[in-house]
């Protein structure tokens, strides 16, 4: 996982201005299955609770999170 890529979707999480995954992809410069596996990444390996509003098409943390990207 390349961690700016991680530093740049927390971003755009935290400010939800994600956008549908197709569009994070763009924003990101990666392939629409690298966003689902960065979002599943950062769930599973750093406990983020993103998770995706259907209604905004946006995702979002359901509570706050502050990640480190230290080590």
């Amino acid at each position: 996982m390349d961690i700016r890529i991680i530093k740049r979707l927390h971003e755009f999480v935290i400010t939800e201005r994600t956008g549908t995954p197709k569009e994070l992809a763009a924003k990101l410069g990666v392939s629409e299955r690298s966003v689902y596996n960065y979002i599943s990444y950062m769930k599973n390996e750093m406990n983020a609770p993103i998770t995706y509003d259907n209604q905004k098409g946006n995702y979002f943390y359901k509570r706050e999170c502050e990640l480190s990207f230290e080590g």
